[in-house]
């Protein structure tokens, strides 16, 4: 009868004679696979004033998950304003195996009127009917990045009304906009890097 190999066994190192004959990154990572090291991540340290992350009536559950992702990754709260496309209680979160949501501070709120109030900074709207480039922006740590539902955007009167904080993303080929969490991810990383945010960047041990 054949016999197979046990695939739950735990891996087996070479000797130490052996590893120091591998090259310095092969054995960091049989060592890392092994267990015997934690892996290191490029981190950059919290900022004690972060940006806000806003969506206004998301309709997509995928996308509000990767944004609450990328909040996570950046320590930037998260919140959804008016009536959402989809469930955020704990069933519906754990069902949707997004284990990092508890790592989110998420806020939601009535209205976007409630949510900047709760913010208490400037708040820049992103719309893909803007003139102006959300490169020629002057982002300030607190600031609150708003974004459109993914079908419409943001209303129109409210561009109207506040042109001058009405900002957006070029493109160069012909659509429409951008993807929502694609939009945020661009939008927040220019304003992370523009105010010096990730210059400080380390790895540090660490999932």
């Amino acid at each position: 009868m054949r016999r197979f190999a046990d695939r739950t066994a735990a891996p087996v190192l070479p000797s130490d004679r052996a590893c120091r004959a591998l090259p310095r990154w092969t054995a960091r990572l049989l060592a890392i696979t092994a267990g015997m090291e934690p892996p290191r991540r490029l981190r950059a340290p919290a900022l004690e004033q972060p940006f806000h992350i806003v969506l206004v009536e998301p309709e997509i559950p995928p996308n509000t998950g990767n944004v609450a992702r990328l909040c996570a990754a950046t320590g930037c709260p998260l919140h959804l304003v008016g009536s959402l496309g989809f469930r955020i209680d704990e069933h519906a979160v754990r069902r949707a195996g997004l284990d990092y949501w508890h790592l989110v501070s998420v806020h939601q709120h009535i209205d976007l009127e409630s949510a900047e109030s709760m913010i208490a900074s400037r708040s820049w709207l992103f719309s893909g009917k803007a003139a102006r480039s959300y490169l020629d922006a002057d982002f300030r740590c607190g600031d609150a990045l708003v974004f459109g539902k993914e079908s419409v955007g943001l209303p129109d009167a409210l561009l109207d009304e506040r042109g001058d904080q009405v900002i957006g993303i070029p493109t160069m080929g012909p659509v429409r906009s951008l993807n929502l969490a694609n939009s945020v991810a661009i939008a927040l990383y220019e304003a992370l890097r523009r105010n010096g945010a990730l210059a400080a960047a380390n790895l540090v041990s660490g999932r």
